[in-house]
């Protein structure tokens, strides 16, 4: 059993975080939710126009993943969100305290960009890689894996961080 009550799964489109967050999900009995799911039409839109999301942009979507995360604060919940820069991730765990921890999926453009060259269903259009990197603030507090390991194997890593 984890400590951890909300977990986010981070990352640049493309590192993994749903195929990971689906296994830790199941792992500790936790609800799964994909925050590109709570994207308003206007972000979506822009995005699969190429064009990168802004700050104010963000404000909302992130809002309202806080709030998910506030429902699921006594069942558990795994949450995947790019949560790409310090001030994103300080508004999702804005009042959850200590119940919750990121899992930061790192990769390089270069693989990255591999992976993204194989996906035909996400509306991240790949040309927009490059601003993620761009935009991209490495947490200082996260169970921080290399994506060059296996799901299985950054699962395994990730659960054995939130069991102890």
């Amino acid at each position: 059993m984890s400590k951890y009550k909300i977990i986010y799964v981070m990352g640049v489109s493309g590192s993994g975080k749903s195929t990971v967050g689906v296994m830790v999900a199941k792992a500790l009995s936790y609800t799964f939710y994909d925050g590109d799911d709570y994207h308003p039409e206007a972000n979506i839109k822009k995005m699969s126009n190429g064009e990168p999301l802004n700050d104010d942009d963000r404000q909302g979507w992130l809002k309202s993943l806080n709030q998910l995360a506030h429902e699921n604060r006594q069942s558990g919940a795994v949450i995947v969100c790019s949560a790409l820069k310090e001030k994103y991730r300080t508004t999702l765990k804005n009042g959850l305290d200590k119940s919750c921890v990121f899992i930061y999926l790192e990769g390089n453009l270069e693989t990255i960009s591999e992976r993204l060259k194989q996906r035909t269903d996400h509306f991240m259009p790949k040309e927009l890689l490059v601003s993620q990197f761009e935009a991209l603030e490495p947490p200082k507090e996260a169970i921080t894996i290399s994506i060059t390991n296996t799901p299985e194997k950054i699962v395994t890593h990730a659960l054995q961080f939130l069991k102890n």
